[in-house]
């Protein structure tokens, strides 16, 4: 079980990681959100995980909040 839960840190921290990368890059706000919603869609659907539009959305906008602490 253990296991598991550092698996998941180290997933969500390469998610966030990633998703930080892309925000600070200079494209327009809504396509950088649409690509990082989209590639969480693919992964989740390559490892079979089942996940909300609603809960994708939330991840997106938590990404974009912790993101904009860290340039400020």
């Amino acid at each position: 079980m253990k296991q598991l839960t550092y698996f998941g840190a180290f997933i969500g921290g390469a998610i966030a990681g990633a998703a930080l990368g892309i925000l600070m890059a200079p494209d327009k706000g809504t396509d950088t959100r649409t690509r990082i919603s989209d590639a969480v869609s693919d992964f989740c659907k390559k490892h079979n995980l089942k996940v909300s539009k609603e809960d994708m959305e939330d991840l997106v906008d938590d990404i974009k909040d912790a993101a904009a602490e860290v340039v400020d």
